[in-house]
């Protein structure tokens, strides 16, 4: 036996004995840098004579994930947190490990620390029962149709991101065991292998009875006027995308692209041998952009001539509503076209990415209602790309240049080129070599396109191809060394994954050049370049950079909080799926960019909800009414419709001797315009009868009960011309169902505030979010979960919070009603 397979025995019967898998840990032991830095881990964290199974794994990862800036914490970081297993979970320690990779050499945080990997977290089995019914109740459609077979991943993915520092054992468990009390016994068919023609064409069947315009009738508003769930501008025959309720079931379909598609301008991938642009450089010289005839029939020969699109995110923040105008686009397109779309993650800059922000993406994208071709990552391409780096070079269009970041930028305003750019092809293959073995430090070197340093487009002067980075990647892991910026990757992975249409906002507009110029010297296929306007909304910022400050600095509760325009803060308001692509296709995609008042966005959201959203009676200010005319036992239902007008569903409402209104529907004096209670004034209690006002009281100028009679409502009788919501006590003695209300704003106070520049900050709406403690509602409303909607009559739209819990209620106002914010205080009947 030779001393490296010696060396390999021991190291394998090491890895074994601290919990890895046999198989792994002779893997792991056939390579020398694996090995050996595994083995070091191991004897830092003094777990040479084992550990536990779990311990072992974190070790395990620490040795391929570590990183490298923060090498002189390692050590205290295991021995404080693994070995003592505070850290439990893969996620508590990726959690960690990002924060390490921030912080570098610097002192250690501890309560930071913990902070960022959930150190001390406990999410109970209430936490997590509640969470599983609720990702269930959202997919149960789908769990009737498919049953046993479906998958459960997403479902995991679903609880995980409600839950982030759940075990995923737990989690899978609890998920399982809910899944089975949901469908019951297994049956002969659950048993047998899934027919895979069968599930196509289920699927197919799902997607087509989605478009069809009467499957979105349970989202659409009743005038008829289509709200458009989740997909794109339906065709001429009325076929639409499906709604939010079947959002996951499929990609969005369009048998009958009209002529009114917003895409009719672009060429059909057949047709892409058109001059595409023309780059003009500082010497006079033109560089005509088009395909030639056997690029593009090697092209069309690779994807049936399909149209292909691609959504691209980074996954360094949250989504926002912008980015749901951007899905709509691509998405929209491929679904006209009957082609694909990628949901690619362009993930080129390791320090900026998170896996939070990769679920986060890939639910969002789900619950928009778009199903991905494929989900891909820049980084699966990272081998290709070095590859093309090492073409570009021999072909004298790349050099490796040593000049720091400020010295760049300031050769690029004196427009003078940099003293490396004429050194050797072989100079710069050797020193990119070194670069990507990891030989040469950050900063002291980078990869630049050789392109035109005295361009009038600064995006094309010798832009960075590649840079030094000594950080593992959450993706690709710690197999690179350099990583390629977003100029070199973005059209080189649209080639790579045969796109016929890159579609982008107008701010790229001036890197097309860069774009072309790249694939025309590396002579590659060019696909069709379009920039339309990025959505901007008022009283609003979208920046990522703005909108990282507020949700992180603790300005506000978080990327999902109800007054950002993220899509999950919208989600988390109440707003639908349904309702913000219905507001994307009513902008349309044009090349003119300006700002959309807020108020079109909650008008398709009132569209959206009026038709799906139950009602119910409650009060935000409750005011005492004593009717005095009822006995103290008093207790007589109605009926209140669900739907009214639309439908005979009815709950019921008690009334008692003790009832309820807004405080805000009573003055101690009347007016002719004023349609509210008043002393010796009648008004009508909806669904019950008349109450007319004798007298009330007054505690430190506040009325705290007013006093009044019953009259039930008499057949032919004209009643009173105002109407009051109102809840009476479920039972003598009792108190109606409290719940706590959070009503919301403008988030800033100017239309445009980054107009502001620096001082953005200071036009932050102080009064953007009120908390109303102590509102009542009728018991209609126990039964409501996390994420159910409702309309509270006259009060407005509303969704039960993620923040509530059995003994708190928590509801945000996702919109008020139509005309709440400037009638009058009581609706006329």
């Amino acid at each position: 036996m030779s001393d490296r397979q010696e060396e390999e025995l021991r190291a394998a019967s090491l890895f074994a004995a601290v919990g890895l898998a046999e198989s792994t840990a002779k893997e792991v032991a056939k390579t020398r840098k694996t090995r050996e830095e595994l083995v070091t881990v191991i004897e830092e964290a003094g777990a040479s004579e084992g550990c536990s199974k779990a311990v072992g794994v974190h070790l395990y990862q620490i040795s391929r994930k570590y990183p490298l800036n923060a090498r002189d914490h390692r050590k205290a970081f295991m021995l404080d947190y693994v070995m003592s297993e505070k850290i439990k979970a893969s996620n508590q320690l990726d959690g960690a490990l990002e924060y390490l990779g921030r912080i570098g050499s610097d002192p250690v945080n501890r309560a930071e620390l913990e902070e960022a990997s959930g150190v001390g977290v406990e999410v109970t089995h209430d936490q997590l029962a509640a969470a599983v019914k609720e990702v269930i109740h959202a997919e149960a459609e789908l769990l009737r149709e498919d049953r046993y077979h479906a998958k459960l991943g997403p479902l995991q993915a679903g609880v995980k991101s409600q839950l982030k520092w759940a075990d995923g054992a737990a989690v899978k468990a609890e998920l399982e065991a809910q899944v089975a009390a949901f469908l019951g016994p297994k049956t002969e068919a659950d048993m047998r292998p899934p027919d895979k023609k069968a599930k196509k064409k289920k699927a197919q069947e799902r997607a087509a009875a989605a478009a069809a315009s009467a499957a979105a009738a349970e989202s659409a508003p009743a005038t008829g006027v289509s709200s458009l769930a989740n997909g794109p501008m339906p065709s001429a025959n009325g076929n639409a995308a499906p709604s939010e309720a079947s959002a996951t079931t499929g990609t969005s379909t369009a048998e009958d692209a009209s002529s009114s598609s917003p895409f009719t301008f672009l060429p059909a991938p057949e047709e892409n041998n058109k001059v595409h642009t023309v780059v003009n450089f500082s010497d006079g010289r033109i560089m005509e952009i088009r395909n030639t005839a056997d690029q593009l029939q090697k092209h069309l020969a690779r994807t049936g001539r399909r149209v292909i699109t691609r959504f691209p995110p980074e996954p360094n923040g949250y989504l926002h509503i912008g980015h749901a105008k951007a899905m709509f686009v691509s998405f929209g397109m491929a679904a006209e076209s009957n082609g694909d779309c990628y949901l690619r993650f362009d993930d080129t800059n390791p320090e900026a990415e998170k896996l939070e922000y990769i679920e986060h993406i890939q639910d969002i994208v789900s619950w928009m209602g778009w199903k991905p071709y494929k989900i891909t990552y820049s980084s699966d391409y990272f081998t290709e790309l070095h590859q093309f780096a090492v073409q570009l070079i021999k072909a004298g269009c790349a050099y490796v240049d040593h000049q720091t970041a400020d010295e760049i930028k300031q050769y690029r305003e004196e427009r003078r080129p940099s003293p490396w750019r004429e050194r050797p092809t072989d100079e710069s293959l050797r020193i990119f070599e070194e670069m990507r073995r990891g030989m040469t430090d950050e900063g002291q070197a980078t990869l630049r396109m050789k392109q035109d340093v005295k361009n009038e487009n600064y995006n094309m002067f010798d832009l960075i191809a590649y840079r030094v980075k000594f950080m593992p990647h959450p993706h690709a892991g710690t197999g690179w060394c350099i990583y390629p910026s977003y100029d070199f990757t973005h059209c080189l992975v649209d080639i790579l994954e045969d796109v016929t249409h890159s579609l982008c906002t107008l701010e790229f507009e001036s890197r097309r050049a860069s774009y072309y110029w790249l694939l025309e010297v590396l002579d590659c296929y060019k696909p069709v370049v379009w920039e339309y306007a990025r959505l901007n909304v008022t009283n609003n910022v979208l920046s990522k950079r703005k909108l990282n400050r507020l949700a992180t600095g603790g300005i506000i509760r978080g990327w999902d909080d109800p007054r950002l325009l993220t899509l999950a803060g919208l989600r988390r308001r109440g707003v639908t799926a349904a309702a913000i692509n219905s507001f994307c296709r009513e902008l349309g995609i044009t090349r003119t960019d300006s700002a959309v008042h807020l108020h079109k966005l909650d008008h398709h959201i009132r569209l959206d909800l009026d038709a799906s959203s139950p009602r119910c009676l409650a009060v935000l200010r409750p005011l005492r009414v004593v009717l005095t005319n009822l006995p103290e036992d008093h207790h007589a239902t109605y009926d209140a419709k669900v739907f009214p007008g639309r439908g005979e569903e009815t709950y019921s409402v008690c009334l008692t001797r003790v009832v309820y209104i807004e405080a805000t529907d009573f003055r101690d004096h009347d007016s002719k315009d004023y349609y509210g209670l008043a002393p010796g004034k009648s008004i009508l209690l909806k669904y019950a009868g008349a109450i007319t006002c004798q007298d009330f009281s007054v505690s430190d100028g506040q009325v705290t009960e007013v006093r009044a009679t019953f009259t039930p409502i008499q057949e032919g009788a004209k009643p009173p011309k105002g109407v009051l919501n109102w809840v009476g006590q479920p039972a003598a003695g009792q108190e109606p169902l409290e719940f706590e209300a959070r009503l919301y704003s403008e988030l800033f106070k100017s239309l445009d505030p980054s107009d502001l520049g620096d001082a953005w900050m200071e036009d932050l709406n102080p009064t953007s979010e009120t908390v109303i403690k102590g509102a009542y509602a009728c018991t209609q409303l126990s039964k409501a979960q996390p994420g159910d909607r409702f309309q509270l009559e006259r009060l407005g739209y509303f969704c039960v919070d993620s923040d509530s819990s059995s003994s708190n209620m928590v509801i945000n106002r996702t919109c008020t009603l139509r005309e709440s914010a400037s009638s009058k205080a009581v609706s006329k009947k």
